[in-house]
């Protein structure tokens, strides 16, 4: 069956107990989803299964057998940033960037779950889980709040279930 990893489907070889984690990083080389705490508590991990915004130091790879694993290398390109990425980018939400691909993430399950014009509040309480040891994440949640706007411009929400 295997797992569709940003749109490719993927054959899992790996032992049923290996966490989505390791099978990004060490077998297919996607090394933007970073290995931080291995605990669930910092949320560097951060990746969608499904749509939804996962820790991967948590998920079995079986688990994952037949699902749509989306990573920070499937989102855009270089040239042609995700609207969230952008935000990130111009609002300066990073300084030394080794959260960043897990607040991007958590961004858009953010931005979908509260649309484009989720609150500073709504922003801070839904980060909780999701360390950043440099910024004091004021650009963070401000880069959210414009990403949110930016991927509603672009049609890119999904609709409020």
């Amino acid at each position: 069956m295997g797992i569709s990893v940003n749109g490719s489907v993927r054959e899992v070889t790996s032992p049923d107990h290996r966490l989505l984690v390791d099978w990004l990083r060490d077998d297919l080389g996607l090394t933007g989803t970073h290995v931080g705490c291995t605990t669930s508590q910092c949320g560097a991990c951060n990746v969608m299964v499904d749509g939804e915004v996962v820790k991967a130091c948590t998920v079995l790879v079986a688990s994952c057998e037949g699902s749509e694993v989306t990573t920070i290398e499937g989102l855009g390109t270089p040239e042609a940033l995700h609207p969230m990425q952008a935000a990130f980018k111009s609002a300066h939400g990073l300084q030394c960037g080794f959260c960043t691909p897990g607040m991007v993430m958590a961004g858009i399950a953010i931005a979908n779950a509260h649309g484009p014009d989720v609150s500073e509040a709504t922003v801070r309480h839904e980060l909780e889980g999701n360390l950043c040891r440099c910024t004091g994440y004021q650009n963070i949640v401000a880069a959210i709040r414009a990403g949110a706007r930016a991927m509603a411009e672009a049609g890119l929400l999904k609709e409020p279930a």
